[in-house]
């Protein structure tokens, strides 16, 4: 098992088209795994690609919940470029609507299309606007050229509305970060150093930053579910072992990742036991942390917070760029940053019948009368 790996140098190639931007639009899994080799190429040419954004997140997920019927996954390609953009068709009748593959009551992380570093996403925002069905992001980087794109293209053409949503915390690293411990002030630090001393009274400390290889995956992630199902959790029934098909997702998607060499699986262990863990992906430079768990007989010692200070340690040793929390800034996570992420939902209603339905019987109508309807039209 590596404790680091070798960063992957080939970038792949690129398909192009001869002529103008050329639209297709992706209704299968054979279809996903024809653009896998594309996919791939765009996320690792892309200078922020989180994990969401991988093929293998769309296409595990397409499987495990079986949505390949609804699938309606947009491929934007010229001569210099191409983009993505991974969209499912969901809902009934007049209340049917395009939304991201991966967010549907199962996962509420921020995505976006996909596309390289210089991508231009008009073309493919002109495709999702000319589908005729209503848009719904319900988590999306507020800075995304993806919504500029699609302001444009819906300017005219639908009522467009753009609300604040949950912020994502980060941490901006430097090599100042490679002591964690600095960044915090002087009570923090001292409760640090008190919870290591309880945890050195439980047994020794042992920090790993795994790298695991596909066969080492299955007894690894029966200790990251263990440690994921926090009392809370198993209580409310969120954590992954009261959700099968979403742990098989995390399982596929571990798989997957760690045969591409970007899955850190993290643990804090205490006298040779589990206390605390991390799931994380190692993408765009980043260190993406997906799935977090500790015991609950080390709660007191907080093997979480004592596992987090050194994952941020590797990191900024690493060089990496930055360290992305996810999730959303909770009290723990301000305490060592203020840093975050904006991130809106953006919903877009087409000039047609069904996207006129769609406003007025959805959550918008509640916050844009219908005598405001017009000054939404065209921006």
């Amino acid at each position: 098992m590596q404790q680091v790996p070798q960063a992957r140098s080939d970038i792949g190639a690129l398909r192009v088209r001869a002529k103008g931007p050329h639209v297709q639009v992706v209704r299968s899994r054979d279809g996903l795994d024809e653009m896998r080799a594309l996919w791939e190429a765009l996320a690792r040419r892309a200078a922020w690609a989180s994990p969401m954004q991988h093929h293998s997140w769309t296409r595990i997920y397409a499987e495990v919940f079986g949505i390949d019927r609804e699938l309606e996954v947009m491929l934007a390609e010229d001569s210099e470029a191409a983009s993505i953009a991974p969209l499912r068709r969901t809902g009934r009748g007049l209340r049917r609507h395009l939304e991201f593959v991966c967010f549907h009551g199962h996962i509420d992380e921020p995505n976006d299309f996909v596309y390289g570093e210089d991508a231009d996403v008009t073309a493919l925002a002109q495709a999702v606007a000319g589908s005729g069905l209503p848009l719904v992001l319900r988590r999306i980087r507020a800075d995304s050229p993806t919504l500029a794109a699609l302001r444009r293209a819906y300017r005219g053409r639908g009522i467009v509305v753009c609300r604040d949503g949950v912020s994502c915390p980060w941490l901006a690293l430097d090599a100042s970060w490679a002591n964690p411990e600095d960044h915090v002030n002087a009570g923090r630090r001292s409760d640090l150093r008190r919870a290591r001393r309880a945890a050195e009274k439980m047994g020794p400390l042992a920090t790993e930053i795994l790298t695991p290889k596909p066969e080492e995956l299955p007894a690894l992630l029966e200790e990251v579910y263990r440690l994921e199902a926090m009392e809370w959790k198993k209580q409310a029934g969120t954590a992954l072992l009261c959700r099968p098909r979403l742990k098989e997702f995390y399982s596929r998607f571990a798989l997957a990742a760690s045969a591409g060499g970007v899955l850190r699986i993290c643990f804090l262990r205490i006298g040779g036991r589990a206390a605390a863990m991390q799931y994380a992906i190692e993408s765009a430079n980043r260190f993406w942390l997906l799935k977090i768990g500790f015991a609950a007989e080390f709660a007191r010692c907080s093997p979480g917070i004592l596992l987090m200070v050194e994952t941020i340690r590797y990191a900024a040793r690493a060089g990496l760029r930055s360290y992305e929390f996810l999730g959303e800034a909770e009290p723990w996570i301000r305490t060592w940053t203020p840093l975050a992420h904006p991130c809106v939902s953006f919903r877009a209603y087409p000039l047609n019948v069904r996207g006129i339905s769609a406003y007025l019987a959805g959550t918008a109508v509640r916050y844009r009368p219908l005598g405001r309807i017009a000054a939404w039209v065209g921006r």
